[in-house]
This record gives C-alpha cells, sequence and structure tokens, in this order.
C-alpha cells in the first residue's frame, strides 16, 4: 500500500506544497526511495535505483534533494544529468515546481543546440540545481563556466540510456572535476555499462527495485494488428479515423520514417507533427509546447527524442514499426496511462513478427490481444457515435444565438426535424462515408501468397543489393570496418545500417558490403562520410544494448 507523503520524513513545509498542487501518495519507487533517503545517514550513501519510465522517479530523487539544498548558498551544489534535452527541460521543470516550497531555491537546464551564452549568464545568478546533459555540462566546466567545487550530489536519470547513446567518456570526465559526491543513479535496468559506472564511482550502494507492476502497467491494454506492408500507412489511418479522440504517440524506428509518416498525417488532414533529431532546438521545443497544451492531436517521434516525454492522459501509443529492444517498447508503453489513467499500447506487425509479440509479452509479463483493422462500416459508425457525443455536450449559449434562430427557422421550414438532422450530419459526415464507400477489408492477408510475393521482391532486392554492394565496394571509394559484435549477438544487416545511420546522420547508400559472422562483423562505409563515422563512434555505441566498439579493419 502507497504510503502519504506527510509520512516518509520530508519536510513539512515541502509536503503542505505537495499537498496543495495534488501530490498526496507516493508511487513505489518515490516511497522505497525517500524513506531510504531520509533516515539517518542515507543522503550521504549511494543509491541505484531500478524503475521503469513514467513511475514517478523524477519526484523520488527531487524530493529529498531539495531537502539538502542549502538556500541561502548561490552555487553549484546538486548535478542531475539525462540523456536528452527534452529530459532535461521536462526534469527541470519538475523541479521548479516543487522548489516553490522553499525560498532561495533555484535550477536551471543546460543542454546543446541553444545559446551557451544564455546558459553561462544563467549560472552567474548561482542556481543550486544544475539538471544537464552530459554534452553541454562537460563543456561548461572546461569554460569553467560550472564551478563544480561545492556540488555534493550527482544524480543519473536513464544511466542505461545515456550510456546506450556514447556519453560514458562525457560522464568519466565530469565526475573526475567532481570530489567523493553523494551519486544517486536511476535506470531502467542494470546493464553491464550501469555496473561499470556503480562500481567505479558508488561505494557500497544500496539497491533499490520498483516492481514493474505498478498501477500505471496494470491500467494498460496491449493490442496488435498484422498488416500486409504496403497497406501498414492505411491501417494506421485506419486505427486513428476508429479512434476519432486519440491523443497519442506514434513511434517510428528512424527519424526518416518518423518525419515521412508525420508529413503524410498531416497532407491527410491529421493535427500531427514530427519529433526527432534533426529538428532545431525552437523546433522541438515548439512541438512540445503545441503537445503539452494539446493543440496538437497526434505526435510521431523516434525514441530517442520521445525521452522526457511526460505529458498526462495520452489515449494511445502506436508502435507503427516494433523496436529492435524489448525493452525500449515497454518504454514507449509506459507514455500512456499514467497518473492512474488508463491507455492503450498498440502494435503494427506483419505476418512474420508474430514471434516478436510472444517475446515482448514474456519480457514485459503481459498479454496482447488481436485485433481486426477496422473497416469502413466500424469507422463511419465510430465517427457518427463521437458526432452524436460532441452535439450532446456542446453548451448553447441561449442569449447569443437567440437573434439567428428566427432565419435559421424560416430557411428551413420545408423539412422536417428527421430532415434536418439527416443533412446536419452529411455535412459533418459525408467525407467519410465517401473515403471508406468501397473500402477494402485490410485483414484479408494471404498468407501463402503474401510470402511468396514477399519472398521473391526479397530475392531481387537481395540480388540488387548485392550486385550494388559489390560494385560499390570495387570501385574503392570505400573503406572497411570491423565491428565486434557478431551473428551470436543477434546482430542483422538491417540492425546495424539503421542503428548507424541513426547514430552518425549518414544515408544508408553510404553503406556497402556487410559480412556478420559470429562473433563480428565487417562493413564497408564510402570514404567520404568515413571519417565522420569513425569520430562519432570512437567512444563506443550499442547494439541489442550491448556495447560495441568500430575500428579500421586491417587489410
Amino acid at each position: 500500500m502507497n504510503m502519504n507523503f506527510t509520512d516518509l520524513g520530508l519536510n513539512p513545509k515541502l509536503v503542505a506544497h505537495l499537498n496543495s498542487i495534488g501530490f498526496e501518495k507516493a508511487t513505489d519507487i518515490q516511497q522505497k526511495v525517500i524513506q531510504y533517503i531520509q533516515t539517518a545517514g542515507a543522503p550521504k550513501k549511494d543509491l541505484v535505483a531500478l524503475a521503469q519510465t513514467g513511475t514517478g522517479k523524477t519526484a523520488a530523487f527531487s524530493l529529498p534533494l531539495l531537502d539538502q539544498i542549502n538556500a541561502n548558498a548561490k552555487h553549484a551544489q546538486a548535478l542531475v544529468l539525462s540523456p536528452t534535452r527534452e529530459l532535461c527541460l521536462q526534469i527541470q521543470k519538475d523541479i521548479e515546481v516543487f522548489s516553490k516550497a522553499y525560498d532561495g531555491i533555484s535550477s536551471i537546464s543546460l543542454y546543446g543546440g541553444t545559446s551557451i551564452d544564455k546558459q553561462i549568464q544563467g549560472l552567474k545568478k548561482g542556481p543550486q540545481v544544475i539538471v544537464a546533459t552530459p554534452g553541454r555540462c562537460l563543456d561548461l566546466i572546461k569554460r569553467k563556466k560550472l564551478k563544480t567545487s561545492e556540488i555534493t550530489h550527482v544524480v543519473f536519470d536513464e544511466a542505461d540510456e545515456m550510456l546506450n547513446m556514447g556519453f560514458k567518456p562525457d560522464i568519466d570526465a565530469i565526475l573526475s572535476n567532481i570530489n567523493e559526491p553523494t551519486i544517486w543513479l536511476f535506470s531502467a535496468t542494470m546493464s553491464k555499462e550501469v555496473k561499470k559506472i556503480a562500481s567505479k564511482y558508488m561505494k557500497d550502494a544500496h539497491e533499490i527495485t520498483a516492481h514493474a507492476e505498478n498501477s500505471t502497467a496494470k491500467n494498460i491494454e496491449h493490442h496488435y494488428y498484422v498488416v500486409a506492408e504496403k497497406q501498414r500507412y492505411a491501417a494506421l489511418k485506419r486505427i486513428l479515423d476508429f479512434n476519432p479522440n486519440i491523443f497519442g504517440l506514434i513511434f517510428c524506428r528512424t527519424k526518416r520514417d518518423t518525419q515521412k509518416t508525420a508529413e503524410k498525417l498531416i497532407d491527410d488532414g491529421y493535427n500531427s507533427a514530427a519529433l526527432h533529431g534533426d529538428l532545431t532546438q525552437h523546433q522541438r521545443d515548439s512541438v512540445m509546447k503545441s503537445f503539452r497544451s494539446r493543440g496538437l492531436q497526434i505526435l510521431v517521434a523516434t525514441d530517442v527524442a520521445a525521452r522526457g516525454i511526460d505529458v498526462d492522459k495520452i489515449t494511445h501509443v502506436i508502435n507503427y514499426q516494433l523496436p529492435d529492444d524489448l525493452e525500449t517498447y515497454t518504454h514507449r508503453s509506459g507514455r500512456t496511462a499514467r497518473a492512474g489513467q488508463s491507455g492503450i499500447s498498440i502494435a503494427l506487425i506483419n505476418s512474420r513478427e508474430g514471434r516478436k509479440i510472444k517475446d515482448i509479452e514474456r519480457f514485459a509479463k503481459t498479454n496482447f490481444v488481436k485485433q481486426n483493422i477496422p473497416g469502413g462500416k466500424e469507422i463511419c459508425e465510430a465517427q457518427l457515435l463521437d458526432l452524436i457525443d460532441r452535439i450532446k455536450n456542446t453548451q448553447v449559449d441561449e442569449k447569443q444565438i437567440a437573434p439567428f434562430l428566427l432565419t435559421a427557422s424560416e430557411r428551413l421550414n420545408e423539412f422536417d426535424s428527421e430532415e434536418i438532422i439527416k443533412r446536419f450530419f452529411a455535412v459533418e459526415f459525408n467525407k467519410f462515408l465517401e473515403y471508406y464507400k468501397n473500402a477494402p477489408d485490410l485483414n484479408n492477408i494471404k498468407e501463402r501468397d503474401s510470402r511468396r510475393n514477399d519472398s521473391k521482391r526479397g530475392d531481387r532486392r537481395d540480388r540488387h543489393d548485392r550486385k550494388n554492394s559489390y560494385s560499390r565496394a570495387k570501385d574503392a571509394d570505400f573503406d572497411r570496418f570491423f565491428i565486434d559484435l557478431g551473428g551470436k549477438d543477434d546482430i542483422n544487416k538491417g540492425l546495424l545500417v539503421r542503428r548507424l545511420c541513426d547514430l552518425t546522420g549518414i544515408g544508408s547508400r553510404s553503406i556497402g558490403r556487410i559480412k556478420i559472422q559470429d562473433n563480428f562483423s565487417f562493413i564497408d562505409i564510402e570514404k567520404k562520410v568515413s571519417k565522420k563515422v569513425l569520430s562519432k563512434l570512437a567512444r563506443g555505441f550499442s547494439l541489442r544494448n550491448k556495447p560495441a566498439n568500430i575500428q579500421p579493419a586491417r587489410s
């Protein structure tokens, strides 16, 4: 049973403020972490807390952290590191809300992609809590603008994600500038890299695990739809049309697919936008502001860009493409059903991805329900019922509408009430009736023909790709690289291409031959971009949540 914040040993002023903003009962991770930290001596002890996204981790570390701050000392005392700009902004926003319980405590967010001069000016005001991405934090330390001599606490949020994104060298450099801080590490998983950080920098760390069986997880329904590849986008549109009140997130694997899908939705009249790493910070801020205020109905995002999206009342999460990693699915689905709400997580899969659903079910300890792609009649009925509900719930301003009623009655006096209703619905509803008049059944996937056609197309593509990649490689325009993971690590060519393109920004056309052995792989990359790839990945990267290294292959 979850406890009230009153019983967790926090400052009474803070508890009163929490109650005033609707925080009464602590989540599992909040209860365990705060109780531990507030016990005698614990504020100076290191802590590892394992919990999934959406379990209330920010409050779990922010509330006891604020209790450790000296409001009279105008210098940095606590550093919170997060993997992305969005998460950095969200954490700082939450801390700002919580710190209103105290006089004199302020915070600042530091991240790349925006003016460093503005952030330097902000640091001069003496904020006690610094929330930063590793790259910008290290930059400001090197410039001697972020003073670390008085920092006593360092918090890592989403540590596993930070390490997956290649920030370990930055983290090492940051910690080397801070004298024996108390470290609180929060992560969804205890990966090998997280264990290395914990063993290297933490002393006798106390470990806390928040179980996944929290109210958020229990309130999520998991659905999947089997779609033909050519009909994936058409199926997505039908799901959106069948849920007219959707306020949702759509996840794609790559930045390119994210942008392409969002553009198609916008062209088709949906209130949608894209969120990915190629947008400027101003664009990202603008998109998130619109989504949080519900000015946007549908946000199409990559996994990395979606870190830090903490928006209540998201009704649906749609996996337009399943992620490569099982844990990523739980991160995605955790964006819905927050704060006691319910939600639906949807996966669109092709006829060969059924095994992935079974894998997710085992990993996440949940069950998926197979759904049929809605047909035209079902969609029109859903839209009609939504229209009726909107009419029933519309507030009528009798005073303002009264002057127009006589004119309207005179113009419509040739119709009886039933005819008026029919014509009114037709005005609002004809576009759906027309669009879905002869809509085919998208569930009619002939598996045998589909497999045969896919196989033929795949064989042609493979022959074409092999021919092109071999001819390109022979041009001597490519450099060959060695990667220390292979088939035994569940690495395949598609994953390798997607991951390298996402991490480095190169196009798939810049990748030539790929040869995957049991324990290692070789990949040819165009000379004109090979130095860029090597410099971006020199610190290491991850594949299937495993650390990977790339280096020039020996001739």
